[in-house]
C-alpha cells in the first residue's frame, strides 16, 4: 500500500520508522518531510495547504492511506475535504479536532459531560478575564483558546505574572489564538499523557508518557513544544488507564458522536493525577511530539494495520501491544529557543550517536546544504534510548547525545528526573 505522510518533525520522523516496518507498505511519501524522514520515503513537494493537489497527488500516486501528523491540517479541515474525495484518512475532521483546536470548546464539554477537569471561565475580552483571575487569586493557569505551538499557556505563580499573560495574549502575542483566554484553576499532582487509537466509536489504549514542556532542567523557564520524554509512565497504572478511559475518553468520544462530528484517529490526553484522580488537562488531536519518539519504539503491533483500522471504524478488540522496556527521548533544540532560535548552525558526527546500540535518532528541525546537515528550526533533533529501565535508557541517551558534534545546541539533562528518582528508591 502506498502511503502519504504528512509533517517535517521528529513526530512525523517516528511515524515514518514504525510505518517502514509494516509488510504491507508499498512507498512511503512525505510531505515535506526532513533529511532523517528521507531515509524512509520520498520527499515531495506537495503544499499540504491545498487540499485539491493533495487529493490529486494521491489519486496520480496509488496513495491507499493519509497520515496527517501535526495538528494545524486537522483543524484546517484536510480529512473531511480528502474524504470528500473517497481518499481514506488517519486523523480527526475539523469538528472533532476542535478537541484540540478550541480549549474553550474542550471545556464546555467536559462541564456538559460531567469529565472531570479544572475549574475554569472562558473570556473574549481583557476587561472580564482580569476581573475572574483577581476573584480566584493565584496560583492560577491563563490559556489562549487556540493553537500555540505549545507555548500558550501560562502557570502564573502570582496574580501579577496572570494579568500581564491576560494583556499579552489580548494584546495580540499568540494572534488569533489568543482572541480568546480560557483561565482555569491550578491543579496540583503529576502531569502524564496518555493516548488513544479512536474509530468513532471505540477507543483502545496507546500507551502512556511523560514529558518535560518547560525550557529549563527542574521544569523551569517558559513553555515549549517538548524538551523530552518517557515512556510508559508508570505513575499511571493500568487501573488508572482504565479509569481514564472510563471517565475521560469514552464520554468525550460519545459527545462527539452526539455533535455529529465522530473522533477517529489518535487522541492525545494531557493529564493531572490529582489526589481526587485523574483529571483533564487538555486533548490534542494527533500523537505528542516529542511523546510519539518514545511510544512508537516500543509498539509491537503493525502501525499501518492499527491506522487503517482506525480509520475505517473497525478498530480491533484487543489494546496494541507494547514492549515492556523504557524509551526516553532527549530533545536536542537551536540556542535561544522557545524564543527565536539561532538556525543555520551545522551539526557534525550524528552517524556516532546513530550508530550507538539501542539508540534511534530523529530529526525534528534540519536541512541539508551542500551535504552539510544545518539546524533549521527551534527543536532540531531527538535522541531516544530503549533499556530495561529508565535509569538505563537515561545513561544511554545522554551518552548518545554526548556524541553529536554540535556548538549551536543544547538540551535539559535531566528528562524523566521523576522516574529516575523513582526507580532509584
Amino acid at each position: 500500500m502506498n502511503i502519504l505522510l504528512i509533517g517535517s518533525g521528529g513526530r512525523e520522523h517516528a511515524i515514518a520508522n514504525a510505518l517502514a516496518r509494516s509488510p504491507r507498505l508499498k512507498q512511503l511519501f512525505v510531505a515535506p518531510g526532513n533529511p532523517g524522514i528521507a531515509r524512509r520515503g520520498e520527499l515531495v513537494d506537495l503544499d499540504v495547504a491545498d487540499h485539491r493537489s493533495v487529493a490529486e497527488f494521491c489519486r496520480q500516486n496509488g496513495v491507499g492511506l493519509v497520515v496527517v501528523g501535526p495538528e494545524q491540517p486537522l483543524i484546517a479541515g484536510i480529512a473531511d475535504d480528502l474524504a470528500a474525495q473517497d481518499i481514506l484518512v488517519f486523523g480527526p475532521t475539523r469538528a472533532a479536532a476542535r478537541l484540540e483546536g478550541s480549549k474553550g470548546f474542550t471545556k464546555d464539554l467536559c462541564r456538559a459531560h460531567h469529565i472531570p477537569t479544572a475549574d475554569y471561565g472562558r473570556f473574549d475580552n481583557e476587561a472580564a478575564a482580569l476581573v475572574f483571575a483577581r476573584e480566584k487569586g493565584a496560583p492560577i493557569v491563563v490559556k489562549a483558546d487556540g493553537l500555540a505551538a505549545g507555548k500558550g499557556v501560562v502557570v502564573a505563580q502570582n496574580l501579577d505574572e496572570a494579568e500581564r499573560a491576560i494583556r499579552a495574549m489580548f494584546a495580540g502575542s499568540f494572534g488569533r489564538s489568543g482572541s480568546e483566554v480560557v483561565i482555569e484553576e491550578f491543579l496540583q499532582g503529576e502531569e502524564v499523557s496518555f493516548f488513544a487509537l479512536c474509530d468513532g466509536e471505540r477507543a483502545l489504549s496507546f500507551s502512556t508518557a511523560q514529558d518535560h514542556k518547560r525550557v529549563g532542567e527542574g521544569d523551569t523557564g517558559p513553555n515549549t513544544g517538548g524538551m523530552g520524554a518517557y515512556s510508559p509512565a508508570s505513575a499511571l497504572t493500568p487501573a488508572m488507564e482504565a479509569l481514564v478511559l472510563e471517565t475521560i475518553v469514552e464520554p468525550t468520544l460519545r459527545a462527539m458522536r452526539e455533535m455529529g462530528a465522530p473522533y477517529r484517529g489518535v487522541l492525545y490526553a494531557g493529564l493531572m493525577l490529582t489526589a481526587e484522580g485523574p483529571k483533564l488537562i487538555e486533548y490534542n488531536a494527533r500523537l505528542g511530539d516529542p511523546e510519539a519518539q518514545v511510544i512508537l519504539p516500543r509498539l509491537e503491533n503493525d502501525l499501518l494495520e492499527l491506522m487503517l483500522a482506525a480509520a475505517r471504524g473497525a478498530l480491533p478488540e484487543r489494546a496494541p501491544r507494547f514492549s515492556t522496556r523504557a524509551a526516553l527521548t532527549v530533545v536536542l533544540a537551536a540556542k535561544n529557543y522557545p524564543a527565536t532560535p539561532i538556525v543555520g548552525t551545522q551539526i557534525r558526527e550524528l552517524e556516532r550517536a546513530e550508530a550507538a546500540e539501542n539508540v534511534i535518532v530523529t530529526h525534528a528541525g534540519t536541512k541539508l546544504v551542500e551535504g552539510k546537515l544545518l539546524a533549521a528550526g527551534g527543536r532540531v533533533l531527538n535522541v531516544t534510548a530503549l533499556a530495561d529501565t529508565v535509569v538505563e535508557a537515561h545513561a544511554r541517551a545522554y551518552a548518545a547525545v554526548d556524541l553529536i558534534d554540535w556548538s549551536g545546541g543544547f538540551c535539559r539533562r535531566d528528562i524523566g528526573w521523576r522516574e529516575v528518582a523513582r526507580e532509584r528508591a
